[in-house]
């Protein structure tokens, strides 16, 4: 029997409602909007489609959004000055800054700077680090859309085998702790570990996360598993495609998700999401 898709554009589109109701209650009470500002530093193509995207999503949801522009040629101390006064700014409640950053500028140094109240994609070092030892943080976008989406089908991850495979900050190492918070046997895999396939074969749910064209084959896949692809690479074709070779794990698995319209729908909704929990003042829930 084929899986069945986790669709994740719909699965955002019913999020985003929700958050649009919640902008509505929080204006009517208080008079204010969820403010979200996002910096561009350069002329990246990529990233300008990312963060328009973002800017759509903010404005459809009743938000507030402030996207700002600076050339390439913007020093580390001018982004610095920036993002201190967004970070004093009474109208906005969440920060990002669009990665990459040109070469003259520190990433960290300037993730660092960021409040991490207004830390909307999650990544400044004490939300990482709380969420590391399990207190209350700012959850980054795609692991927390990665969990919703596993919420979405009403699996139960307690003592099922989970294998993550991608190592990264931004996905892999978080998505890990948060299937852990929830009971999961987490495995950590990545292009150098021994034996891939027989432990991807072991596991109940499969997180791909490594940046590699169909990567993880089909037949690597244990039936009846849950297979969240989080990859999104372009073939020589120019199609589409994600880390597991799609066509053979969908005869295997239980449910999957597409690519595209699975997790990056999803990634969009959660810095909403996160943007809204700043504003409403609400303390981030683990894994929530």
């Amino acid at each position: 029997m084929p899986a069945q898709l986790i669709d994740g554009k719909k699965l955002a589109e019913k999020l985003q409602a929700e958050i649009a109701s919640e902008v509505a209650a929080l204006q009517k009470a208080k008079g204010f909007s969820p403010g979200l500002a996002v910096v561009l530093v350069g002329d990246n193509e990529a990233s300008k489609v990312y963060v328009r995207n973002k800017e759509a999503a903010c404005k459809k949801a009743g938000m507030y959004a402030e996207q700002i522009n600076l050339p390439a040629s913007t020093s580390q101390a001018e982004l610095l000055s920036l993002i201190e006064r967004l970070n004093q700014s009474f109208k906005i409640h969440g920060i990002l800054v669009q990665l990459p950053l040109p070469k003259q500028i520190d990433s960290q140094k300037i993730l660092e700077a960021i409040d991490p109240k207004k830390d909307a994609d999650g990544f400044h070092p004490v939300n990482m680090g709380n969420l590391l030892i399990g207190k209350p943080a700012v959850i980054p976008c795609t692991p927390l859309g990665v969990m919703k989406m596993i919420e979405s089908i009403g699996y139960a991850l307690d003592g099922k085998d989970a294998i993550v495979v991608g190592r990264s900050n931004i996905v892999g190492k978080p998505v890990a702790l948060l299937l852990m918070q929830r009971n999961a046997t987490v495995t950590i895999a990545h292009s150098k570990t021994r034996d891939l396939p027989e432990k991807v074969r072991r596991a109940d749910i499969v997180i791909a996360a490594i940046g590699q064209p169909n990567f993880i084959k089909g037949d690597w896949i244990k039936e009846g598993a849950i297979v969240i692809d989080v990859g999104m690479n372009r073939l020589p074709t120019g199609k589409l495609c994600g880390d597991v070779e799609f066509g053979e794990a969908s005869k295997r698995a239980a449910f999957i998700t597409p690519v595209p319209g699975g997790v990056g729908p999803m990634t969009i909704t959660m810095l909403l999401w996160n943007t809204l929990r700043a504003a409403k003042g609400t303390a981030p829930q683990r894994g929530h």
